[in-house]
């Protein structure tokens, strides 16, 4: 490719993540284009998994937690989400990992949207989804064990 076309593209990507900032915050745009987590593990590494659709939008939510002692020792999630839910599954992961299920299982959505620095209001939805899904994942959890 010429060195021009390159360079233009460059700063195309430059100016949208620019805006997506303004649109949403550098932490949500961070783990949009970085997320943590992300990807279904073999079924193996997984004590319990929720999958599911929700909000306005429907997207898909899926949670895979492996907890041994009542610790969440590894958590991913996969989305057909916006952005916003990709952060959103990132961040989600990243507040319960290492940590109890007593201690996920209190999470709410106000942590989660203070976490992300402040979620646009209409996009509450998918801490809404995150946070029900989670909040189930550990209900089954807890039923199987």
């Amino acid at each position: 490719m010429s060195e021009n076309f390159e360079k233009f593209v460059e700063k195309l990507q430059k100016k949208i993540i620019k805006k997506e900032i303004k649109d949403h915050n550098e932490r949500i745009v961070t783990l949009c284009y970085n997320p943590q987590n992300w990807g279904k593990p073999l079924k193996e590494k997984i004590s319990v998994l929720e999958e599911r659709r929700g909000g306005p939008k429907g997207y898909f939510l899926g949670l895979y937690l492996m907890i041994d002692n009542n610790l969440i020792v590894k958590a991913n999630y996969i989305t057909d989400g916006c952005g916003v839910m990709i952060a959103t599954g990132s961040q989600t992961t990243i507040l319960i990992e290492g940590r109890s299920i007593e201690f996920a299982e209190n999470l709410k959505v106000e942590d989660l949207d203070k976490a992300l620095m402040g979620l646009p209001k209409d996009e509450k939805h998918c801490a809404d989804l995150a946070i029900n899904t989670l909040k189930t994942a550990i209900e089954k959890y807890k039923q199987e064990i």
